[in-house]
């Protein structure tokens, strides 16, 4: 791998050795991320599929997101992130999970600041979830959580190939 953020092909190669899949749950990111992974030709060997879920009801009910998770945290939360992640695991058998939920602008949502992210991986290990504080125009800030959305996948996928985690 190179330094810094890793390229979808890596990321695809990293999943592709460890005969690995993945799948997503986007909100904000609007299906970007899924759009990135199947830009690359041969990305079906990786990539399972996915699930755009806008709406507060379709995270509930498509995904999973536990009511008392919404209710409690609110959508735009790690806990949250961690459940869709988890949920849309679930639902296509992937090996790992990409979510992200947040608030992409212009203007604030729910009392939650414009730039506010949240990126959640789920796989054999523990899920978690990464904060992010982003910052420019709304298509800024959808490109920037999709590039962190795909780094941080590739980082648990490092960690764990290395035996550091």
């Amino acid at each position: 791998m190179t330094t810094g953020a890793p390229s979808v092909i890596e990321l695809l190669e990293l999943l592709e050795r460890r005969g690995a899949t993945l799948a997503t749950a986007e909100s904000l990111t609007g299906g970007r991320v899924a759009a990135a992974v199947t830009a690359v030709p041969g990305s079906s060997a990786c990539f399972v599929g996915g699930v755009v879920a806008y709406a507060t009801a379709v995270k509930e009910s498509v995904l999973g997101v536990p009511r008392g998770v919404i209710d409690q945290h609110g959508v735009v939360s790690a806990e949250c992130a961690r459940a869709m992640a988890i949920g849309v695991r679930a639902l296509t058998g992937a090996t790992y999970a990409v979510s992200t939920t947040g608030v992409a602008g212009p203007g604030d949502q729910d009392g939650v600041r414009a730039g506010t992210v949240y990126v959640g991986v789920a796989g054999p290990g523990s899920p978690t979830a990464v904060a992010l504080e982003l910052s420019g125009n709304r298509a800024a800030v959808q490109e920037q959580a999709t590039r962190e959305a795909l780094s941080a996948v590739a980082a648990i996928l490092e960690v764990e190939e290395t035996g550091l985690g």
